[in-house]
């Protein structure tokens, strides 16, 4: 029997080992494939978007075609004009939503730890949350200038709510069974929360982070519409004004380029950190 066990657990070995490096590649060609269809699918979309824009003389005011588009795309980063717009666009988008999600998570934590406050202060949060922001964006010129900081505090209030709602979400979420049992092992309310609530929210916190960077774009945009020096949105207003729909195109390329690459960042600290909880995004990819 004791041979039979040690070839049956050489021969479990073996199959893991085999399967480990298969499931890995699988992974690795799902993820292949899903880049080939979306790049497949994207040239198939900008061959007919021309075709039809050259078929029917539709007027480049109203659409441009897309190699025109790539062009303005072209000239914009030779000369060397975008540079200086983008890194404003990006500085205020990243400082906002650190900002947003320091706030946010401290008070979401406060707020779902302690049921008075949520009473007090929640209905404000969200009362304030209706209000549309393009309508708060001339108090925040107002109150913070012309300057950098009425973007960073537009920023920050479009994205501290989803941060705020999902942290209160993952806290209250937790299993009560397990803080009854941190509860039997003397566990005071710090080491209860440190061990069981907080990571039990980690997962939701990150889903906030994923909406919150991508809001963030839009709130920068929106503020530099309102009142700017530099910025995407302040090259946005100027193409406008001049009718460039090209240019128009080109900038709203790279601004989703943006809010694509720093949500992709957030979803890879999120795989690295909250690597035991696999999301929706994850599950569909895999599929």
């Amino acid at each position: 029997m004791a041979k039979v066990d040690i070839l049956g657990d050489k021969q479990s070995r073996g199959l893991d080992e085999v399967t480990k490096p298969e499931i890995f590649s699988q992974s690795r060609r799902q993820r292949l494939q899903s880049v080939l269809q979306v790049i497949i699918s994207l040239l198939l979309v900008l061959g007919l978007w021309e075709g039809l824009v050259r078929a029917l003389n539709v007027s480049h005011l109203i659409l441009p075609r897309p190699s025109a588009i790539v062009a303005s795309m072209v000239q914009m980063f030779e000369t060397g004009t975008i540079y200086r717009h983008l890194g404003v666009t990006v500085y205020e988008v990243l400082l906002g939503f650190v900002i947003a999600a320091v706030v946010g998570i401290s008070v979401g934590t406060m707020i779902a730890v302690s049921p008075t406050l949520h009473r007090l202060v929640y209905p404000y949060i969200v009362a304030f949350q209706s209000v549309p922001k393009v309508a708060v964006a001339p108090l925040m010129v107002i109150w913070f200038g012309f300057g950098i900081e009425s973007k960073i505090a537009m920023t920050v209030v479009i994205a501290f709510f989803p941060i705020l709602v999902n942290t209160i979400a993952g806290l209250r979420s937790v299993d009560q069974d397990q803080i009854e049992l941190m509860r039997s092992l003397v566990a005071s309310r710090w080491q209860i929360f440190r061990f069981v609530r907080f990571p039990n929210a980690l997962p939701y916190i990150f889903a906030g982070l994923e909406i919150g960077i991508v809001l963030s774009v839009i709130g920068a945009i929106v503020g530099e519409f309102v009142g700017a020096t530099g910025g995407l949105g302040y090259m946005l207003t100027f193409a406008n004004a001049r009718l460039d729909t090209a240019a128009v195109f080109a900038l709203l390329i790279v601004l989703g380029a943006i809010g694509i690459i720093l949500n992709a960042t957030i979803s890879w600290v999120r795989r690295k950190v909250v690597f035991w909880a696999e999301s929706e995004t994850d599950r569909f990819a895999g599929a």
